[in-house]
Protein backbone atom coordinates (compact mmCIF):
# COMPACT_ATOMS: atom_id res chain seq x y z
CA UNK A 1 0.00 0.00 0.00
CA UNK A 2 1.43 2.89 -0.78
CA UNK A 3 1.16 5.48 1.99
CA UNK A 4 1.47 9.58 1.21
CA UNK A 5 1.57 12.53 2.90
CA UNK A 6 -2.08 14.24 3.31
CA UNK A 7 -1.93 17.40 1.38
CA UNK A 8 -3.18 19.55 3.63
CA UNK A 9 -0.54 19.82 5.94
CA UNK A 10 -0.52 22.36 9.06
CA UNK A 11 2.54 25.39 9.39
CA UNK A 12 4.59 23.90 12.27
CA UNK A 13 4.64 21.45 15.46
CA UNK A 14 5.87 21.94 19.29
CA UNK A 15 5.40 19.21 21.71
CA UNK A 16 3.72 20.80 25.07
CA UNK A 17 5.87 21.70 27.26
CA UNK A 18 5.13 18.57 29.37
CA UNK A 19 5.66 16.20 26.01
CA UNK A 20 9.03 18.06 25.21
CA UNK A 21 10.07 16.92 29.02
CA UNK A 22 8.98 13.40 28.13
CA UNK A 23 10.84 13.31 24.72
CA UNK A 24 14.01 14.90 25.98
CA UNK A 25 13.99 11.99 28.85
CA UNK A 26 13.12 9.12 26.40
CA UNK A 27 16.15 10.25 24.69
CA UNK A 28 18.15 9.73 27.81
CA UNK A 29 17.90 5.97 27.52
CA UNK A 30 20.11 5.38 24.57
CA UNK A 31 23.77 5.56 24.13
CA UNK A 32 25.79 8.31 23.17
CA UNK A 33 25.53 8.29 19.14
CA UNK A 34 22.61 6.60 19.35
CA UNK A 35 19.95 9.21 19.94
CA UNK A 36 18.21 8.22 16.69
CA UNK A 37 16.95 5.09 18.54
CA UNK A 38 14.35 7.36 19.77
CA UNK A 39 12.23 7.61 16.72
CA UNK A 40 9.61 5.68 16.89
CA UNK A 41 8.60 6.57 20.66
CA UNK A 42 8.83 10.26 19.67
CA UNK A 43 6.81 9.73 17.08
CA UNK A 44 4.00 8.28 18.54
CA UNK A 45 4.00 10.81 21.31
CA UNK A 46 3.73 13.41 18.33
CA UNK A 47 0.71 11.78 16.92
CA UNK A 48 -0.71 10.90 20.66
CA UNK A 49 -0.58 14.80 20.89
CA UNK A 50 -2.28 15.58 17.71
CA UNK A 51 -4.34 12.35 16.78
CA UNK A 52 -1.93 11.94 13.55
CA UNK A 53 1.66 12.30 12.58
CA UNK A 54 1.98 15.93 10.71
CA UNK A 55 4.90 16.65 7.97
CA UNK A 56 6.16 19.18 10.84
CA UNK A 57 5.92 17.00 13.49
CA UNK A 58 7.84 14.16 11.26
CA UNK A 59 10.39 17.46 10.94
CA UNK A 60 10.52 18.30 14.51
CA UNK A 61 11.50 14.86 15.64
CA UNK A 62 13.96 14.01 13.04
CA UNK A 63 15.75 17.78 14.10
CA UNK A 64 15.22 16.62 17.52
CA UNK A 65 17.22 13.66 17.17
CA UNK A 66 19.98 15.06 14.32
CA UNK A 67 18.48 13.05 11.67
CA UNK A 68 17.81 14.04 8.05
CA UNK A 69 14.10 14.59 7.76
CA UNK A 70 13.76 11.77 4.99
CA UNK A 71 15.07 9.18 7.40
CA UNK A 72 12.01 9.30 9.68
CA UNK A 73 10.11 10.30 6.95
CA UNK A 74 10.60 6.92 5.70
CA UNK A 75 10.08 4.65 9.74
CA UNK A 76 6.89 6.93 9.68
CA UNK A 77 5.38 5.69 6.28
CA UNK A 78 6.59 2.24 6.85
CA UNK A 79 4.84 1.64 10.24
CA UNK A 80 1.28 1.30 9.79
CA UNK A 81 0.40 2.58 13.78
CA UNK A 82 1.03 5.99 12.20
CA UNK A 83 -1.39 8.33 10.74
CA UNK A 84 -0.65 10.02 7.71
CA UNK A 85 -3.85 12.04 7.60
CA UNK A 86 -6.40 13.36 10.18
CA UNK A 87 -8.60 10.95 12.26
CA UNK A 88 -11.65 11.65 14.25
CA UNK A 89 -11.19 14.32 17.45
CA UNK A 90 -13.09 11.67 19.14
CA UNK A 91 -11.88 8.10 17.91
CA UNK A 92 -10.57 6.52 15.29
CA UNK A 93 -11.99 3.08 14.61
CA UNK A 94 -9.94 -0.01 13.39
CA UNK A 95 -12.08 -3.42 12.09
CA UNK A 96 -9.89 -6.34 12.22
CA UNK A 97 -10.76 -7.81 8.79
CA UNK A 98 -8.18 -10.78 9.13
CA UNK A 99 -10.15 -14.80 8.50
CA UNK A 100 -11.46 -15.17 12.07
CA UNK A 101 -13.04 -11.90 12.50
CA UNK A 102 -14.32 -11.85 8.57
CA UNK A 103 -15.93 -15.06 8.98
CA UNK A 104 -17.97 -14.23 12.17
CA UNK A 105 -19.01 -10.71 10.77
CA UNK A 106 -16.41 -8.48 10.29
CA UNK A 107 -17.74 -6.67 6.84
CA UNK A 108 -21.13 -6.24 8.79
CA UNK A 109 -18.96 -3.83 11.12
CA UNK A 110 -16.98 -2.18 8.19
CA UNK A 111 -20.51 -1.27 6.79
CA UNK A 112 -21.98 0.20 9.73
CA UNK A 113 -18.29 2.41 9.71
CA UNK A 114 -19.23 3.55 6.07
CA UNK A 115 -22.95 4.17 6.61
CA UNK A 116 -22.12 6.07 10.08
CA UNK A 117 -18.74 7.79 9.69
CA UNK A 118 -18.08 8.04 6.07
CA UNK A 119 -18.14 5.74 2.90
CA UNK A 120 -14.02 5.26 2.66
CA UNK A 121 -11.38 4.15 4.81
CA UNK A 122 -9.43 7.55 6.17
CA UNK A 123 -12.09 10.08 6.03
CA UNK A 124 -13.40 11.80 8.66
CA UNK A 125 -16.58 11.91 9.46
CA UNK A 126 -18.87 14.99 8.49
CA UNK A 127 -18.90 16.44 12.25
CA UNK A 128 -15.15 15.46 12.14
CA UNK A 129 -15.53 13.05 15.51
CA UNK A 130 -15.13 9.59 13.67
CA UNK A 131 -12.53 7.96 11.30
CA UNK A 132 -12.26 4.31 10.44
CA UNK A 133 -10.14 1.77 8.45
CA UNK A 134 -9.59 -1.89 8.14
CA UNK A 135 -6.84 -3.40 9.64
CA UNK A 136 -4.98 -7.02 9.33
CA UNK A 137 -5.25 -9.32 12.47
CA UNK A 138 -5.07 -7.81 16.31
CA UNK A 139 -5.12 -11.14 17.74
CA UNK A 140 -8.03 -11.65 19.70
CA UNK A 141 -9.54 -14.21 17.03
CA UNK A 142 -11.61 -15.94 19.89
CA UNK A 143 -13.45 -12.47 20.30
CA UNK A 144 -14.00 -12.28 16.75
CA UNK A 145 -15.47 -10.22 15.54
CA UNK A 146 -13.56 -7.05 17.18
CA UNK A 147 -12.20 -3.60 16.67
CA UNK A 148 -9.65 -1.45 18.36
CA UNK A 149 -10.94 1.53 19.01
CA UNK A 150 -8.67 4.55 20.66
CA UNK A 151 -6.01 2.35 22.82
CA UNK A 152 -8.54 -0.74 23.41
CA UNK A 153 -10.27 -3.97 22.07
CA UNK A 154 -13.76 -3.61 21.74
CA UNK A 155 -14.61 -7.63 21.19
CA UNK A 156 -17.89 -10.23 20.48
CA UNK A 157 -19.13 -7.51 18.60
CA UNK A 158 -22.49 -7.37 16.06
CA UNK A 159 -23.86 -4.12 13.99
CA UNK A 160 -26.02 -3.28 16.06
CA UNK A 161 -23.45 -3.19 19.25
CA UNK A 162 -20.81 -0.98 17.22
CA UNK A 163 -23.29 1.49 16.13
CA UNK A 164 -24.38 1.00 20.12
CA UNK A 165 -20.78 2.29 21.03
CA UNK A 166 -20.31 4.97 18.35
CA UNK A 167 -23.61 6.58 19.94
CA UNK A 168 -22.14 6.44 23.24
CA UNK A 169 -18.94 7.97 22.18
CA UNK A 170 -20.61 10.68 20.12
CA UNK A 171 -22.16 11.78 23.71
CA UNK A 172 -18.72 12.15 25.24
CA UNK A 173 -19.24 8.33 26.99
CA UNK A 174 -16.13 5.85 26.88
CA UNK A 175 -18.00 2.29 27.16
CA UNK A 176 -15.69 -0.07 29.04
CA UNK A 177 -13.43 -1.88 26.68
CA UNK A 178 -13.26 -5.62 25.92
CA UNK A 179 -16.33 -8.39 25.12
CA UNK A 180 -19.61 -6.82 24.30
CA UNK A 181 -21.66 -9.83 24.76
CA UNK A 182 -21.19 -10.58 28.95
CA UNK A 183 -18.17 -13.12 27.92
CA UNK A 184 -15.83 -12.78 30.69
CA UNK A 185 -12.55 -13.16 28.30
CA UNK A 186 -11.89 -15.77 25.64
CA UNK A 187 -13.72 -18.57 27.41
CA UNK A 188 -16.26 -20.36 25.12
CA UNK A 189 -19.21 -18.91 24.39
CA UNK A 190 -21.64 -21.62 26.08
CA UNK A 191 -19.35 -21.31 29.21
CA UNK A 192 -16.69 -22.62 30.86
CA UNK A 193 -16.16 -26.43 30.44
CA UNK A 194 -13.09 -26.63 33.24
CA UNK A 195 -11.96 -24.53 36.32
CA UNK A 196 -15.23 -23.96 36.44
CA UNK A 197 -14.98 -23.35 40.29
CA UNK A 198 -13.13 -19.91 38.93
CA UNK A 199 -16.12 -18.48 37.97
CA UNK A 200 -17.93 -18.12 40.92
CA UNK A 201 -14.98 -15.98 42.35
CA UNK A 202 -14.14 -13.31 39.22
CA UNK A 203 -14.34 -10.04 39.00
CA UNK A 204 -17.18 -8.45 36.34
CA UNK A 205 -14.09 -7.16 34.32
CA UNK A 206 -11.25 -9.39 33.10
CA UNK A 207 -7.95 -7.79 34.02
CA UNK A 208 -6.99 -6.34 30.73
CA UNK A 209 -10.84 -5.08 30.58
CA UNK A 210 -10.08 -3.89 34.35
CA UNK A 211 -6.68 -2.04 33.60
CA UNK A 212 -8.52 0.21 30.76
CA UNK A 213 -11.16 0.97 33.66
CA UNK A 214 -8.53 1.85 36.18
CA UNK A 215 -5.99 4.25 33.98
CA UNK A 216 -9.13 5.84 31.61
CA UNK A 217 -7.38 6.92 28.65
CA UNK A 218 -8.75 4.60 26.55
CA UNK A 219 -9.78 7.71 24.14
CA UNK A 220 -7.95 10.12 25.52
CA UNK A 221 -5.20 11.68 23.78
CA UNK A 222 -1.59 11.99 25.76
CA UNK A 223 -0.28 15.69 26.27
CA UNK A 224 1.96 14.80 29.14
CA UNK A 225 0.01 16.01 31.91
CA UNK A 226 -1.25 12.86 33.01
CA UNK A 227 -0.17 10.99 36.34
CA UNK A 228 0.25 7.28 34.96
CA UNK A 229 -0.37 4.25 36.97
CA UNK A 230 2.19 1.97 38.30
CA UNK A 231 0.45 -0.90 36.43
CA UNK A 232 0.73 -4.27 38.55
CA UNK A 233 0.43 -6.20 35.73
CA UNK A 234 0.57 -9.40 37.74
CA UNK A 235 -2.57 -8.22 39.69
CA UNK A 236 -5.01 -10.74 39.54
CA UNK A 237 -9.13 -9.50 38.64
CA UNK A 238 -11.01 -8.54 41.51
CA UNK A 239 -7.23 -6.87 42.72
CA UNK A 240 -6.41 -4.04 44.39
CA UNK A 241 -6.36 -1.30 41.52
CA UNK A 242 -2.76 -0.41 40.64
CA UNK A 243 -1.37 2.58 42.97
CA UNK A 244 -0.52 6.22 41.35
CA UNK A 245 3.13 7.53 41.40
CA UNK A 246 1.76 10.40 43.26
CA UNK A 247 0.06 8.12 46.26
CA UNK A 248 -3.64 8.96 44.93
CA UNK A 249 -5.68 6.17 43.87
CA UNK A 250 -6.92 6.28 40.53
CA UNK A 251 -9.82 8.52 41.20
CA UNK A 252 -7.30 11.06 42.95
CA UNK A 253 -8.10 10.50 46.94
CA UNK A 254 -4.77 9.69 48.88
CA UNK A 255 -3.98 6.08 48.45
CA UNK A 256 -3.35 4.06 51.99
CA UNK A 257 -0.65 5.84 54.17
CA UNK A 258 -0.68 8.61 51.70
CA UNK A 259 2.71 7.99 50.48
CA UNK A 260 3.93 7.86 46.92
CA UNK A 261 4.61 4.25 45.75
CA UNK A 262 8.48 2.88 45.90
CA UNK A 263 11.27 4.81 43.48
CA UNK A 264 12.58 3.69 40.26
CA UNK A 265 15.40 0.75 40.72
CA UNK A 266 18.82 2.09 41.45
CA UNK A 267 20.12 -0.17 38.34
CA UNK A 268 17.93 2.16 36.22
CA UNK A 269 18.12 5.97 35.29
CA UNK A 270 15.11 7.90 36.75
CA UNK A 271 13.35 9.73 34.39
CA UNK A 272 9.84 10.20 32.72
CA UNK A 273 8.73 7.28 30.39
CA UNK A 274 5.08 8.03 30.37
CA UNK A 275 4.34 3.68 31.65
CA UNK A 276 6.22 4.12 34.82
CA UNK A 277 6.09 7.13 36.41
CA UNK A 278 9.69 8.24 37.36
CA UNK A 279 9.93 10.61 40.08
CA UNK A 280 12.91 12.30 38.62
CA UNK A 281 12.21 15.31 35.77
CA UNK A 282 13.78 14.89 32.32
CA UNK A 283 17.60 14.53 33.25
CA UNK A 284 20.71 15.68 31.17
CA UNK A 285 23.27 12.97 32.18
CA UNK A 286 21.43 12.10 35.18
CA UNK A 287 21.00 15.43 36.46
CA UNK A 288 18.05 17.59 37.03
CA UNK A 289 18.36 20.85 33.91
CA UNK A 290 18.31 23.92 36.26
CA UNK A 291 16.88 26.99 34.50
CA UNK A 292 20.03 29.12 33.44
CA UNK A 293 20.37 32.80 32.28
CA UNK A 294 21.27 33.29 28.32
CA UNK A 295 23.89 35.09 27.52
CA UNK A 296 24.81 35.18 23.46
CA UNK A 297 28.67 33.75 22.67
CA UNK A 298 30.24 35.07 19.38
CA UNK A 299 28.87 35.03 16.56
CA UNK A 300 30.65 35.87 13.00
CA UNK A 301 28.85 36.57 9.67
CA UNK A 302 31.04 34.78 8.04
CA UNK A 303 34.27 32.34 8.36
CA UNK A 304 37.57 33.61 9.44
CA UNK A 305 40.15 31.99 6.81
CA UNK A 306 39.00 28.35 6.54
CA UNK A 307 35.35 27.19 8.43
CA UNK A 308 36.21 24.39 10.42
CA UNK A 309 34.27 20.57 9.58
CA UNK A 310 31.74 20.86 12.94
CA UNK A 311 30.89 17.41 11.92
CA UNK A 312 33.66 16.06 13.58
CA UNK A 313 32.09 17.08 16.95
CA UNK A 314 29.88 13.59 17.89
CA UNK A 315 26.01 14.36 17.51
CA UNK A 316 26.39 16.81 15.24
CA UNK A 317 25.05 16.06 11.67
CA UNK A 318 25.02 17.61 8.63
CA UNK A 319 21.34 19.91 9.24
CA UNK A 320 22.87 20.51 12.77
CA UNK A 321 25.93 22.19 11.15
CA UNK A 322 24.14 24.09 8.81
CA UNK A 323 21.89 25.48 11.31
CA UNK A 324 25.14 26.62 13.47
CA UNK A 325 26.62 27.91 10.25
CA UNK A 326 23.23 30.05 9.24
CA UNK A 327 23.60 31.55 13.60
CA UNK A 328 27.11 32.51 13.35
CA UNK A 329 29.25 29.28 14.13
CA UNK A 330 32.11 27.94 12.01
CA UNK A 331 35.50 27.40 14.00
CA UNK A 332 35.85 24.72 17.17
CA UNK A 333 37.32 27.84 19.27
CA UNK A 334 33.78 29.53 18.90
CA UNK A 335 32.18 26.52 20.54
CA UNK A 336 34.65 25.08 23.04
CA UNK A 337 34.37 29.13 24.35
CA UNK A 338 30.89 28.17 24.87
CA UNK A 339 29.73 28.44 29.62
CA UNK A 340 26.76 27.21 30.22
CA UNK A 341 25.15 30.81 29.65
CA UNK A 342 26.00 30.55 26.08
CA UNK A 343 24.42 26.89 25.94
CA UNK A 344 21.59 27.83 27.26
CA UNK A 345 21.49 30.75 24.38
CA UNK A 346 22.13 28.17 21.66
CA UNK A 347 20.07 25.28 23.13
CA UNK A 348 16.84 27.57 23.23
CA UNK A 349 17.84 28.54 19.38
CA UNK A 350 18.64 25.25 18.15
CA UNK A 351 15.31 23.83 19.55
CA UNK A 352 17.16 20.97 21.06
CA UNK A 353 17.51 21.18 24.71
CA UNK A 354 19.87 19.23 26.52
CA UNK A 355 21.94 17.82 23.86
CA UNK A 356 24.73 20.16 23.89
CA UNK A 357 26.09 18.99 27.03
CA UNK A 358 24.25 15.64 26.71
CA UNK A 359 26.94 15.30 24.09
CA UNK A 360 29.93 16.92 25.62
CA UNK A 361 29.99 19.53 22.53
CA UNK A 362 32.25 21.68 24.18
CA UNK A 363 34.79 19.52 24.94
CA UNK A 364 34.68 17.92 21.86
CA UNK A 365 35.75 21.11 20.58
CA UNK A 366 38.42 22.13 22.57
CA UNK A 367 40.25 18.85 21.57
CA UNK A 368 39.32 19.29 18.30
CA UNK A 369 40.66 23.04 18.47
CA UNK A 370 44.01 21.84 19.90
CA UNK A 371 44.25 19.60 17.35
Amino acid sequence: MLRRLYPDQPDSFAFTPENQAWAEAQITKYPEGRQASAIIPLLWRAQEQEGWLTRPAIEAVADMLGMAHIRALEVATFYFMFQLQPVGSVAHVQICGTTSCMICGAEDLVEVCKKRIAPRAHQLSVDGKFSWEEVECLGACANAPMAQIGKDYYEDLTAEKLEGLLDRMAKGEVPVPGPQNGRYASEPESGLTSLTDYEKGRDELNISARLAVDIGDTLKRIDGTEVPLKANWGRQSGGPAPERSDGLNPGGAPAAGGAPGPKPSARRPADNTGTMKQEAAATTKGRPQASVAEAEPERLDSPEGTRDDLKKISGVGPKLETMLNEMGFWHYRQIAAWGPAEIAWVDARLKFKGRIERDDWVTQAKELAAG
